[in-house]
């Protein structure tokens, strides 16, 4: 058992210790307060982080569960008693030391109705937020997107001057914003969504029409054949048309274009001849969906299909890198230059439709620097490349 006095040192001990580690992250974080420069500096840095953090609740646009959690961080950006949030129909959010009037929507609808910011006194919001709340003076701000009103931000204080105004001026113009890109993203996902539905309807009196002659003229001469095709055809329209997610897997992908060359081999017999060299590390990739199958149906309808004898098909996938590259190459026909350069650019319809689109929706999902790279001349056959990021939190297959 330990004397008093060695007790009595120990616990001098760890008080000195735990001091010298207070100061220690005393001085860190002292430091580093400092280093970000003067006061006007760490004003700048604290909006922005504010702002940062109420931008992530309103990437959806203007939703009640959004507008509530970003509302907490605009309040304190203007430094209001209470901030209120709407759309056109109802209050979406209220953030503040006073309990949300029961009328607060009769405010928001003059400025609504008006579209101009309004300055509401204490007499005029009595009847609305009632007595003794603390809220006497209000600035209602209207958050415009492309030229229409489509709700308001508004700002409760005991007292309201020009610097509450212009703030409030300024967060309605960025709450607009990010409305703004919420229907943008809305917009370009609808976009994709009729691009799919574009390349189905490409897809289905062409290959269907096909495929079923085919599956036909093995029904008197190979039964069975016939039934393993048909369950092909069921497996490939299946995946083809189906109605949700708007991405996929390489590996989903060629497990769709295994059907189709299946099919297709059912009805060209030994012309065509298909070579594949896939690397396991990229199977998991995560792609648009049906952006590999259309690249394939090009090459049997502009390669194969347009010429005499035998046609060859050779489809590749391997890592890169940071990117899953895929090839697609024919030794059919082949295209101008100068022609397939229309087709991309939308000036040419009714052929090779499904490289526009697969190009298309690539540009849109990732940037112009991964579009199709085609090269191709007459007579010499075609060469498609795609580069697909392997990494894309953002996207789930």
């Amino acid at each position: 058992m330990l004397s008093p006095a060695v007790d009595v040192t120990l616990v001098a001990a760890v008080v000195l210790v735990t001091l010298v580690v207070v100061a220690v992250l005393g001085f860190r974080f002292s430091r580093s307060y400092r280093d970000l420069g003067s006061d006007a500096d760490r004003a700048t840095y604290a909006t922005l982080h504010t702002v940062a953090l109420a931008s992530e609740h309103l990437r959806t646009g203007l939703t009640p569960s959004g507008a509530s959690r970003a509302a907490r961080h605009l309040r304190g950006l203007l430094r209001c008693q209470a901030l209120l949030m709407t759309d056109t129909g109802g209050v979406l959010a209220w953030d503040g030391t006073a309990p949300e009037p029961a009328d607060a929507m009769l405010l928001a609808r003059e400025v609504l109705a008006s579209g101009r910011t309004q300055i509401f006194k204490q007499s005029q919001l009595k009847s609305v937020t009632g007595q003794g709340n603390g809220l006497t003076e209000a600035v209602i701000a209207p958050i415009r997107v492309n030229g229409r009103v489509v709700g308001t931000v508004g700002a409760f204080a005991l007292s309201v001057n020009a610097g509450l105004v212009r703030a409030t001026n300024e967060v309605g113009a960025w709450v607009a914003t990010q409305a703004e890109l919420a229907e943008l993203d809305s917009s370009r996902t609808q976009l994709m969504e009729a691009e799919v539905r574009a390349l189905r309807a490409q897809i289905s009196p062409h290959f269907i029409y096909n495929s079923l002659n085919a599956i036909a003229s093995f029904i008197n001469t190979d039964p069975e054949r016939a039934r393993e095709l048909v369950v092909e055809f069921a497996d490939f329209t299946r995946y083809s048309f189906r109605r949700h997610g708007d991405f996929t897997t390489v590996a989903e992908e060629l497990r769709s274009i295994d059907r189709y060359l299946l099919l297709e081999r059912a009805r060209f017999g030994e012309r065509l001849k298909v070579s594949l060299q896939i690397g396991p590390e990229v199977l998991s990739t995560v792609i648009p969906f049906l952006s590999l199958q259309p690249l394939v149906e090009n090459a049997v309808r502009h390669g194969l299909d347009s010429k005499d004898g035998t046609g060859n098909i050779t489809i590749t996938a391997h890592d890169a890198g940071a990117y899953a590259e895929v090839t697609v190459e024919d030794d059919g026909v082949g295209m101008d230059p100068e022609r397939l350069r229309a087709v991309l650019a939308g000036h040419v319809d009714g052929v090779h439709v499904g490289l526009r689109n697969v190009d298309s929706r690539l540009r849109q999902v990732y940037g112009d620097a991964h579009g199709l790279i085609i090269d191709t001349a007459p007579g010499a056959g075609t060469l498609i490349t795609l580069r697909i990021p392997k990494s894309q939190p953002d996207h789930q297959a």
